[in-house]
């Protein structure tokens, strides 16, 4: 396959995925392995499975891998940017635009309907990965005690990771079939020559004195390395960080970022360069927000090529390591939990005004019933007419939520 047709090809996924990763897999599987002779299905799943035990979006990692193994690192790059592009380019406008007009009601009111349809995608997310995650005793309890550590006391989320990790490798009985050598050397060059592009322009920031763009880039670089799970299972650790600790947008934004990152092509994971972008107009206005946005995208994104050029020569030696297999099953199962901890704070937040933390040690939000929005959960429960019992594609959705908020919201 040459360059060109490389291009039309992986710029062609770019810009159809969307729906989120199974949606974008299943795009993938359509291109890549029924229409055209580029993987086979074996290849393909053996891809998909590797994807999936790595940090970051599998997706995005799938279209990076399957450009490398047809064209080396040349190819891996030109399929993974132009699957991140197009969303890329959308969410700097959807963010521009959000900026002028989000305080406007009838905005609002559309919000509203895209905001109670989010509840409804993150259940979902739920719901798929049950079975997958969930068929032993063990992960079952280790999902209940990720929900319990995130919600009720608010541990950091990427200690309950190392936790479930740790678990499920030292709780492994099976034994390596064989010793493979693990072949090292492939790996190297990609990881000393992605280290210091992820690095580059964090030693920037640093060294100008962009105190800002720096916390910026350390804060999204420790993201895309504990984003195991996609980008739900972050979303609440995400939200804490720039809301509570960071302070740098408000709750209301956070879940309109996330609503809008469900509208655009590409991995949900781009709703950080949304963030980002809105961190930096708040903090120093288009200038800031611009490279506050380009830092985001850079620090997200990169990690994902290192993974896959570094990871995909070491493929063979993976299915000799039980051990780590077990672990990052472990750490599935705890994903599980991290996402119910996500949708209940979703839900919380859209359908009460007012929330009060518990008393210490305890970390569970309180709603105050007297702001029950009771607007917010008839969209939620038509929300989830439409995507679960009419089954109706996720973008059409989002267009109807979204003319269902106006409509209500005006009637209100």
């Amino acid at each position: 396959m040459t360059y060109a047709d490389m291009v039309r090809l992986f710029g062609r996924i770019g810009c159809l995925s969307f729906g989120g990763p199974a949606a974008q897999i299943a795009l993938m599987q359509k291109e890549l392995v029924d229409d055209r002779p580029v993987m086979t299905q074996s290849e393909f799943l053996k891809a998909l499975s590797f994807c999936m035990l790595l940090p970051g979006p599998e997706a995005m990692q799938l279209a990076t891998y399957a450009g490398w193994t047809l064209r080396g690192v040349r190819g891996g790059l030109i399929a993974g940017l132009l699957f991140v592009l197009p969303g890329a380019v959308v969410i700097a406008l959807l963010a521009g635009l959000y900026v002028h007009f989000g305080d406007v009601p009838l905005v609002q009111a559309a919000f509203l309907g895209i905001k109670a349809t989010v509840i409804i995608i993150v259940v979902q997310a739920i719901l798929r990965l049950l079975g997958k995650a969930l068929g032993r005793i063990d992960h079952r309890m280790i999902a209940a005690i990720a929900f319990l550590a995130l919600f009720v006391f608010a541990l950091p989320f990427p200690l309950v990771i190392l936790a479930a990790g740790l678990y499920g490798y030292l709780s492994c009985a099976e034994r390596a079939p064989g010793r493979v050598a693990l072949p090292w050397r492939d790996s190297l060059a990609p990881i000393g020559i992605g280290a210091v592009l992820w690095a580059a322009p964090l030693v920037v920031a640093w060294a100008t004195g962009a105190a800002f763009l720096l916390a910026v880039g350390l804060f999204f670089s420790t993201l895309a390395v504990v984003t195991f799970g996609g980008a739900y299972a972050v979303l609440a650790y995400m939200t804490q960080a720039v809301v509570t600790d960071f302070g740098w947008i408000d709750t209301t934004q956070m879940i309109d970022a996330l609503g809008l990152a469900e509208t655009t092509p590409g991995p949900l994971i781009l709703v950080t360069q949304f963030v980002g972008t809105l961190a930096g107009h708040g903090q120093g206005g288009w200038g800031v927000a611009a490279l506050a946005g380009l830092m985001t995208l850079w620090v997200t994104f990169v990690p994902c090529f290192i993974w896959i050029f570094a990871g995909a020569p070491l493929m063979a030696w993976l299915d000799t390591a039980p051990r780590l297999r077990a672990a990052l099953a472990a750490i599935t199962a705890a994903v599980v939990g991290v996402i119910a901890n996500l949708s209940l704070w979703f839900a919380l937040h859209v359908l009460f005004d007012t929330l009060t933390p518990a008393p210490a040690p305890f970390a569970v939000l309180i709603p105050d019933w007297s702001t029950f929005n009771t607007l917010a959960a008839i969209l939620t429960v038509l929300a989830g007419y439409l995507l679960i019992v009419r089954k109706i594609p996720l973008l059409l959705t989002l267009g109807l939520m979204a003319l269902a908020g106006l409509a209500m919201g005006g009637v209100a």
